[in-house]
């Protein structure tokens, strides 16, 4: 990757903030295993994808519990008690954040994320509010890693693809990226993305 780098673009669930559906299921199963054999009966992540794209989860909720009538208990779970799906902050990567706008650098979000629960979030961690610009899944009906959403975040930037690195901890999210000439850092760790933000001389 270049140094030419103007803005940094942020992915937030796994980068920024930690989520998971078993922390939310665990109170309903004993083992992870059993979470696990759950989630993929009922393709969790497909369906989940869908209210991220936009669907509101009261339709989502209905169509998978005709769908799974023996889970429909579980899968209202969801939609009633999201929250706890969320596990916390990455509060060492959030501090990376912060360094990066310290630099003078404008930050931008780009999440795959259901408008509705978003707004339980929104208000709850402050530096979403210190974000420069934002682009919700949910709320403009498009999702990664389709080209349509990182075609409306750069209409909506003055920076150019090139001038843009994007930090997500999804592997296609970030090829379509690179696709696009957007650069790409694969998250896996704070540690990892320091030394790349160092290395690109942008901290």
């Amino acid at each position: 990757m270049s140094s030419q780098i103007k803005a940094i673009i942020f992915d937030f669930g796994g980068v920024l903030i930690d989520w998971s559906p078993h922390n939310l299921y665990k109170d309903y199963f004993s083992t992870n295993e059993e979470i696990d054999a759950f989630l993929e009966e009922i393709d969790f992540y497909a369906w989940n994808g869908e209210q991220d794209r936009g669907r509101s989860f009261a339709d989502g909720v209905a169509a998978h519990s005709a769908k799974f009538p023996h889970r429909a208990a579980l899968i209202k779970a969801y939609a009633d008690h999201w929250i706890n799906s969320i596990t916390g902050l990455k509060a060492d990567v959030i501090e990376l954040l912060y360094r990066l706008k310290e630099k003078g650098y404008p930050v931008y979000g780009l999440s795959n994320w259901s408008a509705e629960t978003f707004l339980q979030v929104r208000d709850l961690f402050s530096f979403l509010r210190d974000l420069d610009y934002v682009v919700l899944s949910g709320e403009v009906k498009m999702i990664k890693p389709e080209p349509d959403i990182y075609h409306y975040l750069l209409r909506h930037i003055p920076e150019s693809a090139e001038e843009s690195l994007f930090i997500d901890d999804s592997l296609p999210n970030i090829e379509m990226a690179r696709k696009l000439g957007i650069q790409g850092h694969h998250f896996r760790s704070a540690e990892e993305l320091e030394k790349e933000l160092i290395a690109l001389s942008l901290l």
